[in-house]
């Protein structure tokens, strides 16, 4: 999916949760870099202080040094972020860094597949996934960006991950969305982000136990079905995405 959107909502992310660096100067103006996230990470709840820590990837774990406590609070979910680094190492984690912004990502668990019963339950609005650097298999989670119609009427658009997997092939997702009724208007983004392990519920994929996979995720497009394959092992890093800096993610989600 070809970009759509120009790049708004880092703004309101900036002044919603003041998290803002100091991003011009008398001589040169706004830094514009410090507008656009430069990772999507997971936020994980610490003892101590800050009582929140960041995971970057498989390897690598933030403190900030500018924020003690996480926009989620106690929970573990994801976000887009833009960081500074430090150059300063941390006692616990594996660098210290300066976090300029953080959006968090709407962060679900799995629901059961019901059937017939899917499209009263969950709906079957289409959706069209987006070319986008934030479609990412990693850390446990599954982040889309996607792209619907959205009339600025304020509805929240509802979207869940179902667990259709098969005794042949457990590694089988749906998406699915319900605009309740919010059909016209311009072309809007969302990002959702969906754990895939471990959940309480019951409703995990199985651990791959360190071998990769192909996670199928299905979804009703504007043209019908479609599908897409992501590599995934289990609370691993699979699948780096593409790079999309005209996204906007204005849309309204629960």
């Amino acid at each position: 999916m070809k970009k759509y959107m120009k790049w708004i909502c880092a703004f309101s992310a900036l002044i919603t949760l003041g998290l803002a660096t100091q991003s011009c100067s008398k001589n040169e103006g706004y830094d514009m870099s410090l507008l656009m996230p430069n990772a999507i990470v997971t936020l994980k709840p610490a003892e101590g202080t800050p009582s929140f820590y960041i995971q970057l990837d498989d390897n690598t774990t933030l403190e900030p040094v500018n924020i003690l406590s996480s926009p989620i609070g106690d929970k573990e979910g994801r976000a887009l972020m833009n960081f500074s680094e430090t150059g300063q190492a941390s006692e616990k984690y594996d660098r210290k860094v300066h976090v300029n912004w953080i959006r968090p990502v709407l962060t679900k668990d799995m629901v059961a597949d019901a059937g017939d019963g899917n499209d009263g339950k969950y709906g079957s609005d289409p959706v069209e996934i987006a070319d986008s650097w934030v479609n990412i298999a990693e850390d446990g989670y599954l982040t889309l960006q996607f792209l619907t119609y959205f009339g600025n009427s304020g509805i929240a658009h509802e979207v869940n991950l179902l667990n259709a997997g098969t005794e042949s092939d457990p590694y089988i997702v749906e998406f699915r969305h319900n605009a309740h009724g919010d059909y016209s208007g311009s072309l809007a983004s969302g990002i959702a982000a969906f754990r895939l392990d471990g959940l309480e519920n019951g409703l995990g994929l199985p651990d791959t136990e360190g071998k990769t996979v192909d996670l199928t995720l299905k979804y009703k497009s504007y043209s019908g079905e479609k599908s897409i394959k992501f590599k995934y092992c289990t609370r691993k890093t699979t699948e780096p995405g593409k790079i999309d800096t005209g996204a906007d993610y204005s849309l309204k989600l629960k």
